[in-house]
Formats: structure tokens, sequence, C-alpha cells
């Protein structure tokens, strides 16, 4: 019976640790695993010591993840290409069964912008702003989950405060964000580098990941011209712009990329000479009415968070 209380309990703040960890990590996989350890935890600590269960739960899957962000950053020391955050991918009509993960990131902090500005931070930084910003966590707690001062975390957390804030896009309404990337669609149809060059911010980036499983944009692309081109190359390489292949109306599916409008593009087996094309997520940020980032991410260990069902 207490077990089941326990049980109980624990299941009510899923959603929100999820959440705390999902945002320390940027990792779907990490933050489930972080989650899952901490009810673990939680089943062989004493009870009597818990006074506040949301409050202790939040400080188990910080450190469990502020382990994985040390983590993360020995492996990028290695990794191949770019790294960018794992999306969550959701059907552009909405989640068809519960999923707590997939109605946090539709909120503005949760969109992959801001993510990837979240992912330049140290772990430390991102740790004290993710929970004094996000959650309003006392100095003295996060500096105990740091083993700093109160000083030395307040000082963490407002450097990377305004490192968000001068990196981090302003969001545009929904209704702009998609009328963009479906004018990139519609640019990317007609084959013509003029025209999917319009579309694109004057400050456009592409940054691909795929952990050199498979090509993309390893280094960071810059300009409309450039972003154009490489666009245009991937779809060459593959033979997806063939008139007989109509890979652009078959093969792409809208989705909801961390709550905004993005493009699941559908694998294919290498066919009549061209190599095998990859499955891949695109995530975009809208700046002005035009895409100004878009972000490649084809690397199968970061397709983890598509939520189809």
């Amino acid at each position: 019976m207490v077990a089941a209380l326990l049980a109980d309990q624990f299941e009510s703040h899923r959603g929100h640790l999820l959440a705390v960890a999902y945002r320390l990590t940027g990792s779907v996989s990490d933050a489930e695993d972080a989650v899952q350890e901490s009810w673990l935890r939680l089943a062989g600590a004493s009870q009597s010591q818990i006074e506040d269960l949301r409050a202790w739960l939040t400080t188990v899957v910080s450190r469990l993840c502020l382990d994985r962000l040390r983590s993360a950053a020995v492996r990028r020391e290695n990794y191949v290409g770019q790294w960018l955050p794992e999306p969550v991918v959701t059907p552009v009509a909405g989640v068809r069964t519960p999923d707590p993960l997939a109605e946090v990131v539709l909120r503005q902090e949760f969109r992959l912008a801001a993510l990837v500005v979240l992912d330049q931070l140290t772990p430390p930084q991102r740790v004290a702003f993710v929970l004094h910003e996000g959650l309003g966590v006392p100095y003295g707690e996060i500096a105990e989950i740091l083993e700093i001062t109160a000083e030395a975390a307040r000082q963490l957390a407002a450097r990377a405060r305004r490192a968000v804030r001068e990196q981090t896009p302003q969001p545009v309404a929904d209704a702009e964000h998609e009328a963009a990337v479906q004018k990139l669609l519609a640019a990317l149809y007609t084959g013509d580098a003029r025209a999917v060059a319009a579309v694109l911010h004057p400050a456009a980036v592409m940054i691909g990941d795929s952990g050199g499983t498979t090509p993309t944009a390893r280094n960071v692309i810059v300009g409309p011209d450039k972003v154009a081109r490489l666009f245009l190359g991937l779809l060459r390489r593959y033979g997806l712009d063939r008139p007989e292949d109509d890979f652009l109306a078959t093969g792409v599916e809208f989705v909801r990329v961390n709550g905004q409008l993005g493009a699941l593009l559908r694998g294919r087996p290498s066919e009549d000479g061209y190599p095998a094309f990859p499955s891949r997520v695109m995530g975009f940020t809208v700046v002005d009415g035009l895409i100004r980032g878009t972000y490649d991410i084809a690397n199968p260990a970061k397709l983890t968070g598509i939520r189809k069902n």
C-alpha cells in the first residue's frame, strides 16, 4: 500500500521532472534515464527525511543531469561534425496519447533554437540558469548541487542569462513560422537556388548533426546563398530532385519539432545508382518572416524523440 502510494506521488511529478531533465540535457534519452534513476533512488530513500518530494526529486534529477552534461562534454571532443539537441517530434495535429514531454515542448523555452543556445553554456551555467530562471530554485540550493558557494551560483546564472538573452531569437507567432517553412518547401520544389535563397534570412545559418553517419553540414553554413546550395546539393546527391520521384511531395511530412512546424524526411534505400537516404528531422527558426536557422538532425541516435502516436 505504501509502495503504491509512493509510486502515485512520483507519477504526479513525472512531467515536471522530464521537463527539468530535458531542458538540462537537451536529450530525450538522457532525460528519461535521469527520471527513471530518480525513481530508483526514491524507492531506496528514507521517506521520513523527505520534507518536500517535488524539491527532493528535482535536486536528484539535477545532479544526475549534471553528470550527464559533463559526460556529454567529453563525448563531444570526439564527435564528428556539429552537435545539436535531440528534438521532440510530434504530429501536426497534436499528440494522440498522453505524453508529458510532448506537452512540455510547446513552451517557448523548449524551442529548438533556445536549446541550441543552452548547449553553448558550461554544465554548471546551464544547471544554475535552468534551476533559478526556470524554477526559481534558491541560489543556496543550486550551490549545494554544484558544490560551490551561493555567490558563485549567482554569478553562473547571471552569465548564462546574458548569453541566453543575447543569442536566443525572439519568438514569432506560429502562423508566421509556418508560412515561412511552407515557402521554403515550395522554393525547394522549384530546384532554383535563387528562389530558395529568397526565402532565407540574410543571416541564415544551417547546422547539421549526423555524427558522421551521413553527409550534412559538417560545419555551420552561413549565408542564404550557401545554405540554398547545400539544400539543393543534398537533394541532387540522393536523386531526390528527379521529376519522376517527387520526393518533396511524398517523402516529406510536416511535423512539430519542439512545438513548431518542421519536417520529417523519410529514409529510403539506395536505388538507380543513388546512395541510401537516411531519415532526418529538420527544425527551423524564423526571423522577420524568413528562415533564419535550419537544424538538420540526421544522427539516428538523436531521433529517439519521435512521437507519432
